[in-house]
């Protein structure tokens, strides 16, 4: 008798194909929110398939609306013009950082040997911003209320500061498993544009200020590096809304 009949099917070679759950498709607003934090690989699958531009503009609704939500939360810590100024800044500072950073990956990830499209790395950036998103929206009822019970402009930016954090190491995460399916090799370069990101990011709102807080203007009136722009609130007196 042959012995290859007699072998159990669950022993016999597998053809290298993605998880049922991994191909699953992804329908609607509910749908990407719900991928995005259970089955993020399924996300990153879809990005590299046809079809790709629906899930990418789903993405890019959930960024523009879930960030100027969390903004109306920073922004009912002063009230008035804030209400509608800080979700503008908020929502439209993300998706700026996002498209100024976007070309220096797409560089990178040529540069580490993966087999990315300029699409491909759009795709994922999106992705990263709409689980940051995802993430802080759990924290604005946390945000909420610490901005109705304090008035120290420096307390409230160092927990929304935290807030950010938290939502860009996840964020993070999922990029890192989008360029290492395309294949990139090595973490430098990587990290490196992780840096990049934040300090981008954190530029933004000094560049876009206030956004905790409140001014006479809509922007600033002067430029300012960040590091400058903390250390003014933190040395000088306590400011309060």
């Amino acid at each position: 008798m042959n012995s290859s009949s007699t072998t159990p099917p669950a022993l016999l070679p597998q053809a290298d194909t993605p998880e049922p759950d991994v191909m699953a498709p992804i329908r609607g607003l509910g749908g990407t929110i719900e991928a995005l934090l259970r089955r993020p690989q399924g996300v990153l699958h879809h990005l590299h398939e046809p079809g790709a531009a629906r899930i990418i503009g789903v993405m890019f609704v959930l960024v523009l609306f879930g960030a100027a939500a969390y903004g109306f939360v920073v922004g009912t810590f002063s009230g008035g013009t804030q209400l509608w100024a800080a979700p503008l800044k908020v929502a439209l500072g993300l998706l700026l950082c996002s498209v100024i950073c976007l070309p220096s990956l797409y560089v990178f990830a040529c540069l580490t040997g993966a087999t990315a499209r300029f699409g491909d790395v759009a795709g994922m950036v999106m992705g990263m911003a709409a689980l940051m998103v995802l993430l802080l929206i759990s924290f604005a009822p946390v945000a909420w209320v610490f901005s109705q019970s304090t008035e120290s402009i420096t307390a409230m930016g160092t927990l929304h500061l935290v807030f950010w954090l938290i939502a860009t190491y996840f964020g993070a995460r999922f990029l890192y498993r989008g360029m290492s399916r395309l294949g990139a090799r090595g973490e430098g370069a990587f990290y490196f544009w992780i840096c990049l990101f934040v300090v981008v990011a954190l530029q933004m709102t000094t560049a876009l200020r206030p956004i905790v807080g409140s001014a006479d203007t809509f922007l600033p009136a002067e430029k300012k590096f960040f590091l400058q722009h903390w250390r003014e609130h933190v040395d000088g007196p306590v400011a309060t809304r």
